[in-house]
């Protein structure tokens, strides 16, 4: 799982050429503790796949791409295809949840 920060945000995720999905964490955060897992399994179900990509910001380490997004709340996944926000779920949710909306952008 790749952490990104500010050096290497644009050039790992706006940069990308596929679907990149974003998690906007935070380590005091329970509901992000409990995602962690089911992001986890999401990247193993699709790691064979090169034009999808599954990255982590800490949003206490990286408050400038925090901002720069509008994340009001944490967790929140960002879905971002060629370098475009096309998504976004707040909160903690079901993997299935997330596959959903993988699968509705990754075309």
């Amino acid at each position: 799982m790749l952490s990104v920060n500010n050096s290497n945000f644009e050039s790992e995720v706006e940069n990308f050429k596929g679907l990149v999905v974003v998690d906007f964490w935070a380590p005091w955060c329970g509901p992000c503790r409990m995602l962690g897992p089911v992001f986890e399994e999401l990247a193993n179900d699709f790691s064979d796949n090169s034009k999808i990509k599954f990255v982590k910001v800490n949003t206490d380490e990286n408050p400038e791409i925090a901002t720069k997004f509008a994340i009001r709340g944490i967790p929140t996944i960002k879905f971002i295809k060629d370098g475009k926000e096309v998504a976004q779920h707040v909160g903690a949710a079901p993997k299935e949840v997330y596959k959903d909306l993988i699968s509705e952008h990754l075309n």
